[in-house]
């Protein structure tokens, strides 16, 4: 019988797995130090609607554009506990989480078994969502069915914990899309219940934990203090263009205790902003500017979306929210193909003291899809500065320590959507004011006409730019 209580403590947080969060509290590295990027793709149903070849397709094509991370969820949200997968066959008995259906040679979690298989080859980790939220609730908006009790979702989460628990290629995900708080019923017991059972099912090991929550949420809103929650995830959503997920994630990393943080949905590439025709469909530069923003403003990686993908639409399957064309070819759409750039950029400088600056900013930092983010080193020795719409941006080089540390800075211009790096010219201390302006290579303003401004001061600039 499961009791509350019964929770294990703050020792949760010892990782064992092939991933933990560095001392910084800011970043994810590998167990040998390195850092870890989370660049991730949300396949949602990739379990539930995909065969062994299709998902071996998907993930050799992710793992080309350069994602590190695909997220992924057991008991989907479309229909996943009565429609079956691509075998025919269903996750549980009776729809009882307490009773997964392993039967036969071949079933609902060889399936999952071999497609984690295929990732792991393909190099990339599975943030594995055990359920969507709406079959612990609320259950007034879902499918569902709401199934879960606090009893049925500790055995669930041993189950997985013991069979799925000792891979290397595993972050936990817990929750899905819901909030915890509805109407004034609390449905954290019953998470709580399933991460214990998941903890108890996995023994001495341990993957990292965080949790999906609803749109314009974070997970620090109701769970930062757990014990388990090794990072924080967020959902700025699909609403509008040029979001505040930047807001949210400088938040989330002022809260203390100190932990990491991801947008784990942001607006998803081909999807209808606001959910309506009427206002356009977001582009690549809509999720180019997320990414950026996202990580300039402190996040330890970022999660691409493309609308549908996540749901794997195909064939005679019923679009959800107006999606206009199957998954095999969306996973070419221009916006996937360009965060193969954003790992590339992210990666070039050292990551484990990047933090946010907005003050290297000094004609404000503006607004909406016009907003500039900037990040720099801890000790300043390079800065990155997004400019979403190709305007001039003037930099306080101060920030970089420049007059008393180096002998100036050397400028590039990187294309988010090529990935070229343009030389900028050298700018010696004796020529520099504490503010200059620098003009991108933009042919237009406007949306789409993004760049990103690298400066790295003269006494630290890398030997080439890779």
């Amino acid at each position: 019988m499961y009791t509350e209580k019964a929770l294990p403590g703050p020792a949760w947080n010892l990782n064992q797995g092939a991933l933990r969060v560095h001392e910084n509290r800011r970043q994810l590295v590998h167990t040998n130090g390195q850092p870890f990027f989370w660049l991730a793709d949300t396949a949602w149903e990739l379990f539930h609607r995909t065969t062994r070849e299709e998902a071996a397709l998907y993930l050799d094509k992710r793992r080309g554009q350069g994602f590190t991370v695909v997220q992924a969820v057991a008991l989907a949200e479309l229909d996943g506990l009565r429609a079956p997968n691509s075998y025919g066959h269903t996750p549980l008995l009776d729809m009882d989480p307490a009773r997964p259906d392993i039967s036969g040679d071949r079933n609902y979690w060889t399936h999952v078994d071999d497609v984690f298989d295929i990732a792991e080859a393909h190099g990339i980790t599975i943030a594995f969502l055990p359920t969507w939220g709406d079959k612990v609730g609320p259950k007034e908006w879902g499918i569902g069915p709401e199934v879960f009790t606090c009893e049925n979702a500790f055995a669930y989460g041993r189950f997985l914990g013991a069979r799925y628990g000792r891979r290397k290629n595993l972050v936990w995900v817990i929750g899905g899309d819901r909030f915890l708080v509805y109407q004034g019923r609390d449905h954290r017991p019953v998470w709580r219940a399933l991460v214990a059972g998941i903890k108890e099912g996995e023994g001495d090991a341990h993957n990292l934990m965080t949790f999906h929550p609803v749109g314009g949420q974070s997970s620090s809103l109701w769970l930062h203090d757990e014990p388990w929650l090794d990072f924080n995830m967020m959902q700025s959503g699909h609403a509008k263009r040029g979001d505040s997920n930047h807001d949210m994630i400088r938040a989330d990393l002022a809260r203390p205790p100190y932990k990491p943080v991801v947008d784990g949905e942001p607006r998803y590439e081909d999807h209808p902003v606001d959910f309506k025709d009427d206002n356009g469909w977001f582009t690549d530069a809509d999720v180019r500017q997320a990414a950026y923003s996202a990580l300039f403003a402190g996040a330890c990686g970022h999660t691409y979306g493309c609308h549908p993908v996540w749901q794997m639409l195909d064939g005679d399957r019923t679009p959800i929210t107006r999606a206009r064309r199957s998954w095999k070819e969306a996973i070419d759409l221009p916006g996937a193909w360009d965060m193969q750039h954003v790992r590339t950029l992210v990666l070039s400088r050292p990551v484990l003291g990047r933090m946010a600056d907005p003050s290297l900013v000094a004609d404000g930092q503006g607004e909406g899809i016009d907003r500039v983010e900037a990040c720099r080193d801890s000790e300043g020795k390079y800065a990155l500065i997004y400019v979403p719409t190709g305007r001039p941006v003037t930099v306080n080089l101060a920030r970089l320590r420049v007059s008393e540390q180096a002998d100036g800075v050397q400028a590039h211009w990187f294309d988010p959507r090529t990935g070229q790096w343009l030389a900028g010219p050298k700018r010696s201390a004796t020529r520099l004011t504490v503010k200059q302006t620098f003009f991108p290579p933009a042919v237009a303003a406007g949306p789409g006409n993004d760049f990103v401004l690298v400066l790295d001061r003269l006494d630290e600039t890398p030997k080439g730019n890779l």
